[in-house]
């Protein structure tokens, strides 16, 4: 075998520019496929990273339009807001926290008062004013710099936690000297003043930050002052719930989604949904795989490409080496040593075309993955594969050539010119 070797590579030596033609498509093709798993790899693990850091026991229960096969009716489908009498009320909030309790960490509530602007002439921030309950800071992951978040108990008092962006802003500072100093909001039409409760830090890490010179950070205001302010009325289209600790989520998920849907079995147009950060990673992930199994199926095919090259050149090869092939079998060598011979040759030739496409393909695939803003993650078992592909193509298209080899006359192979 080691002499099989030793020969294939000084094949290989002594025809370099027709080997790495004969290479080129193994090299094009693995390489395609490991840049592609590799920038895959590397966008569907920071995707999994941002989305963790919001909580994968995080429950989100949201309102959504019934279709007319929920509905059991005939009418044309058309997206709409919920009135007051469909949204998700106290009431059952109560019953559900009743019921599920010891399930239940937190359950963060939130109604948006919409886009605002706080500070004055060229020193603006822009900020996203919502009204939530006292468990929101839990369920969304909310560090504070100094003072404390909203309270279920501050009822309509016009507090604000605002983030150190906008104290900056509006104070030139973010400390503690802040707390309870007044400012403007203007939100639509309405010039709305709030003191400050609390600061919090702005992590504009998550996959869902709005970044840029000027970021849009959260205000967060009591959730009933938001209500009177908007005049929303009462009600919820949705809301989050924190699983707690040791708690199955997939299974609380279904419980939760089946308790709120009890309550909208003769609404003709709205029912409840559960979804949670697990379900939507697993889901994300999912996609991502297909996707990529696709474009490297694709991308595979130049493989194919490349198994061809290598058994024309093998042909080739065995046609250029008659004569040797005539020598070795008058002085004793037998079909399977021929066949052995050439079967090294073409794997030879195609680890070592794997080999530079693996290179080619982690170089390549580590560049798209800094380009798009990602951690690059090559895949070893994608390597892996790939090399044991590289293997099974040189075995499956060389072994023609090298049978066709071994079957080959010594009279006639001696006599060939």
């Amino acid at each position: 075998m080691l002499d099989n070797i030793r020969m294939a590579f000084t094949s290989l030596w002594a025809n370099k520019m027709r080997a790495l033609l004969t290479m080129l498509g193994i090299i094009i093709g693995i390489g395609s496929v490991i840049a592609i798993v590799t920038v895959g790899d590397s966008l569907s693990g920071s995707l999994t990273d941002s989305l963790q850091s919001f909580g994968v026991n995080n429950i989100t229960v949201s309102l959504q339009q019934k279709t007319e096969s929920d509905s059991g009716g005939v009418r044309m489908f058309a997206m709409t807001q919920p009135s007051e009498e469909d949204r998700i009320t106290d009431a059952m909030l109560e019953e559900y926290t009743d019921v599920y309790g010891d399930s239940i960490q937190s359950v963060a509530l939130e109604s948006s008062l919409g886009m605002g602007t706080v500070g004055s002439g060229e020193d603006t921030a822009s900020v996203q004013v919502t009204g939530v309950n006292g468990d929101y800071a839990d369920a969304n992951g909310l560090e504070l710099l100094c003072g404390r978040f909203i309270k279920d108990s501050d009822g309509e008092r016009q507090l604000a936690v605002v983030s150190d962006l906008a104290c900056e802003t509006l104070f030139g500072r973010a400390d503690a000297s802040v707390l309870g100093q007044s400012f403007q909001v203007t939100v639509g039409q309405k010039l709305l003043t709030f003191y400050v409760a609390g600061v919090y830090e702005y992590d504009d890490s998550g996959y869902f930050s709005m970044t840029g010179e000027d970021p849009v950070t959260g205000m967060y205001i009591p959730l009933a002052a938001a209500q009177k302010l908007g005049e929303t009325g009462e009600g919820y289209q949705d809301f989050t719930v924190v699983a707690a600790a040791g708690t199955d989520t997939a299974a609380f998920l279904e419980e939760t989604e089946a308790f709120f849907s009890s309550f909208y079995t003769r609404n003709e147009s709205w029912t409840v949904t559960a979804t949670s950060m697990e379900s939507l990673i697993e889901e994300m992930t999912s996609m991502l795989d297909t996707v990529k199994l696709a474009i490297s199926a694709i991308a595979a095919i130049s493989l194919l490409v490349g198994g061809i090259g290598v058994m024309n050149i093998m042909l080739v090869s065995i046609t250029e080496r008659t004569r040797e092939i005539g020598t070795r079998k008058a002085l004793g060598a037998r079909r399977s040593d021929i066949r052995l011979q050439f079967i090294t040759e073409a794997v030879v030739i195609c680890l070592v075309g794997g080999a530079l496409g693996v290179a080619l393909g982690v170089a390549l695939g580590s560049a798209g993955a800094s380009l798009l803003g990602y951690a690059a993650k090559p895949s070893l078992s994608a390597i892996l594969v790939a090399v044991g592909f590289s293997m099974a193509i040189g075995v499956f298209f060389g072994y023609y050539p090298a049978n066709k080899a071994a079957k080959l006359d010594p009279i006639d192979a001696l006599r060939y010119e």
